[in-house]
């Protein structure tokens, strides 16, 4: 199946739904946290969708694409998951399936970048 649009991409798919799941956990973190840690690992964990739909509107630039992918937060948030984990925010096994998630996603990042030739638009020659 030919991709067409960002959200035919699994690695998009993995990301909103990985994100979905910590939007819904950390309705459950303290009040004191709302415009920290909560604010921080849900504008993480969304970044991660949104750079990679910026990324796929760029494809036709290379170094553009590969920045944008650079930029998806997933690293990012598996720090604020490792916290909110620490913190007792979310159980540990909670906190162990998400870092896998955001693993998941990296390697699929990384796998787009080392690949590059079969994601980003190449004009006529």
């Amino acid at each position: 199946m030919k991709i067409l649009y960002h959200w035919q991409l699994d690695v998009y798919k993995i990301s909103v739904v990985a994100s979905m799941e910590i939007f819904e956990l950390s309705k459950k973190f303290p009040k004191e946290e709302k415009f920290s840690l909560t604010d921080q690992i849900r504008r993480s964990s969304r970044s991660v969708s949104g750079q990679i739909a910026e990324g796929w509107r760029r494809r036709r630039y290379e170094a553009a694409f590969i920045n944008k992918l650079n930029e998806a937060e997933a690293a990012e948030t598996q720090v604020w998951i490792e916290y909110a984990v620490r913190c007792e925010y979310i159980l540990k096994s909670n906190g162990v399936a998400l870092h896998k998630k955001y693993d998941d996603i990296i390697g699929k990042l990384v796998n787009m970048q080392n690949d590059i030739d079969k994601w980003v638009l190449r004009g006529k020659k």
